[in-house]
């Protein structure tokens, strides 16, 4: 089959860019987009041309750091699927198939379709983890957890911090992300002594890394490739919203308690 790329080309950081058109014949159906742009890479290293640079490791959907825009959406067509399971079988024959970076201000472009996602790793630092000693680990049976607190966890575990939903959010909010989060830490046992704490922190650093405000459209719903659910969202907000009240009572000496 044919295909005709048009790739964001960038040199460097706030370099100047554009969409260069790179027309591609012979390729397999059975490609995935990634190995189509490795077809393309090879074409141009053979006429002396570089190569367009863009992230993948796993390739299994798993990493979440082939992240880019395909023809306007992040990870392209389809749902519940990365950029490197977009195969090339799901394109026409002769495509125009438009690939950009994410378009975040808090994911800066790098080079090319390559972009600075390392504020998620900063709201991540800020308090994504567990630092009480939880002992070795315990007998699956030894602490019971209800049935749903444990979905609720595990699916918002499935979050694999690829930022397609900051790049469809026309505010390029993070919270599904973070929403995800804390709410996977929050429905745990180990979670629940630090979760007022978790929250403000990772909240402040995602204001900080320059994240706007939710636009409660559900655009991130709709493109994340684990289908995390938007309610993650206002869960978020209540959490923090009691946190910010009981952290206030606290300080001033009210024990933390409410009423």
């Amino acid at each position: 089959m044919k295909a005709t790329f048009h790739v964001w080309r960038q040199a460097a950081p706030g370099a100047p860019g554009s969409l260069e058109r790179y027309p591609l014949d012979g390729i397999e159906p059975s490609l995935s987009l990634l190995e189509a742009l490795d077809l393309l890479n090879e074409a141009l290293i053979e006429r002396g041309e570089r190569p367009i640079e863009f992230e993948h490791d796993c390739r299994e959907g798993i990493c979440g750091s082939c992240s880019m825009v395909v023809d306007g959406r992040p990870h392209g067509p389809g749902d519940g699927s990365t950029t490197c399971q977009l195969y090339m079988r799901q394109f026409e024959d002769g495509a125009d198939i438009v690939l950009e970076p994410y378009r975040v201000r808090a994911f800066p472009v790098l080079v090319d379709l390559s972009t600075d996602r390392s504020a998620f790793d900063r709201i991540i630092q800020a308090g994504g983890y567990v630092t009480v000693n939880t002992g070795n680990p315990p007998d699956g049976n030894a602490m019971p957890i209800p049935k749903d607190d444990a979905e609720r966890a595990m699916d918002a575990a499935a979050c694999i911090g690829c930022g397609a939903c900051a790049a469809a959010c026309k505010n390029g909010s993070a919270m599904l992300f973070v929403g995800a989060k804390v709410e996977h830490l929050a429905r745990v046992p180990q979670g629940k002594p630090e979760a007022d704490g978790r929250v403000l922190a990772m909240v402040d650093a995602m204001d900080a890394a320059g994240f706007g405000s939710c636009t409660n459209q559900r655009e991130c719903e709709a493109v994340c490739p684990k289908l995390i659910p938007y309610d993650v969202i206002p869960a978020l907000n209540r959490r923090w919203l009691k946190a910010r009240v009981l952290g206030g009572r606290r300080s001033k000496g009210g024990g933390g308690g409410v009423g």
